[in-house]
């Protein structure tokens, strides 16, 4: 105990740059407060319906068109190991007080950042302008407008709660968002399942070696794990952290007991919440497209509206409104994402906590990975291409950031006395092991 109020002193003592801002310590909330036993619920929820958008969506809905229930297993087969890396990912920004990129950039050298950087920004960038695509796709299933006027004005409408909001307000927004995953339940519902393939989909293991079978499966766990989400979990708990007051990075730094608890609490809600859609997406297309026979999908909007005459009007409306509701929540993530560690790698001031006239350079680089967002939907590129090619991308990506989360939630340098335990330790290789054996797959599936 006499050893960690040392630590602690140390810690405290320590005034480092901080490019999130500044403030005095006589004035500003420190760890010890008692308001650091309390943690906003709902990160994870939101990193999980994050991990839900448009191009995942789209994904899962095949593997239940084309492969009936035999996939409905990887639902529950997935969730500890999302578990693993999104909290992995939290417990480093609350432990180091920063984001992902921020802390590699103090840690590691340029050649590894640099290349890790490139990687997951063009994956974001590619990702999201497929997701504006999907929003804009479903949209215009419900109210006939043309489907390149509608990615503008999406754009548009994201760019301006992104600018011109605040933290906590979009925070709280992109909680209502994630319960749009929740219209997933009665849509599979309405598409009456067959429950003994239900159950044995589900307890069964299913396994196929061949290509189209291994090629959906890697994908299914590449989209499961998308680099997105590490980047975008560290940096919330930071702000949760700056909009309590604690704007100092010694502040920051240090997790107790309680919020590393609460933490670990909360992203397994968000990880089976999220795991849960995944099921009933699955779920909804095998009872209806894959006994129909009707598996030429290429996005999540072409199975809302493939479920419309077999499965009723109100599964595919209930289908088409979830593609919007989480894709305004999962564009957003994408785009800020990438301009954290874009500022973070740099040096340059960020933050969704800063107004743009703080954070400029931030806001500008928010501006222009929606800008390549939009413009893909303007270049003719088949939408399902552009999503393998950032998938090969991301493969490249995702493998060695999660390697780096696991060496730097175990540096003492780094995390002080809350290096991983051995639990955690083995978890979060065996989904280490997995991403990379999902990103050998995937890439090699779709080269061959």
């Amino acid at each position: 105990m006499a050893r960690q109020m040392r630590l602690k002193t140390k810690r405290m003592s320590e005034e480092e740059p901080n490019l999130n801002g500044s403030d005095s310590p006589s004035t500003t909330p420190t760890k010890n407060s008692k308001s650091a036993l309390v943690r906003e619920l709902g990160l994870g929820l939101i990193t999980g319906a994050a991990d839900d958008d448009p191009s995942a969506i789209g994904t899962y809905a095949s593997a239940g068109a084309v492969f009936g229930p035999a996939f409905l297993w990887m639902a529950p087969v997935t969730v500890p190991m999302m578990f693993a890396a999104v909290y992995l990912s939290g417990k480093l920004g609350q432990v180091a007080g920063q984001g992902l990129f921020a802390v590699l950039r103090k840690h590691y050298p340029h050649w590894v950042v640099w290349p890790t950087l490139v990687a997951v920004a063009i994956g974001n960038i590619i990702e999201a302008g497929a997701d504006l695509g999907g929003i804009a796709a479903a949209i215009n299933l419900l109210i006939p407008v043309p489907v390149r006027a509608l990615v503008v004005a999406i754009a548009g409408v994201i760019l301006a709660l992104q600018i011109w909001s605040s933290y906590a307000l979009m925070r709280n927004l992109f909680r209502l968002l994630a319960l749009a995953l929740l219209a997933y339940i009665p849509a599979a519902i309405f598409a009456k399942p067959d429950i003994p393939a239900l159950i044995k989909g589900t307890l069964v293991p299913a396994i196929h070696f061949n290509k189209e079978f291994l090629s959906m499966l890697v994908a299914i766990v590449g989209t499961s794990l998308s680099a997105y989400l590490y980047t975008w979990q560290s940096n919330e708990e930071v702000e949760e952290e700056i909009q309590k007051g604690r704007v100092l990075l010694s502040q920051r730094r240090g997790a107790t007991d309680v919020e590393l608890r609460q933490t670990r609490n909360d992203v397994w809600f968000g990880m089976i919440f999220s795991n849960l859609a995944m099921y009933f997406i699955m779920l909804a297309t095998s009872a209806t497209l894959f006994k129909a026979g009707n598996t030429d999908l290429n996005s999540a909007a072409d199975a809302a509206q493939a479920l419309n005459p077999i499965a009723g009007n109100a599964a595919g409306t209930l289908f088409a409104l979830g593609v919007i509701g989480v894709g305004f929540l999962a564009v957003p993530v994408m785009t800020a994402g990438a301009a954290y560690d874009v500022c973070q790698t740099i040096g340059w001031n960020y933050g969704l906590n800063k107004r743009p006239m703080q954070a400029r350079k931030f806001y500008i680089a928010i501006c222009i990975f929606t800008a390549l967002g939009v413009a893909i939907n303007f270049l003719n590129f088949n939408p399902m291409k552009a999503l393998v090619f950032a998938g090969i991308v991301q493969g490249f990506s995702t493998p060695p950031l999660m390697l780096l989360i696991m060496l730097m939630t175990n540096n003492p340098a780094i995390m002080g006395e809350r290096v991983n335990g051995r639990a955690i330790n083995i978890l979060g290789g065996i989904t280490t092991a997995a991403v990379f054996a999902a990103s050998v797959g995937l890439v090699l599936a779709n080269l061959a």
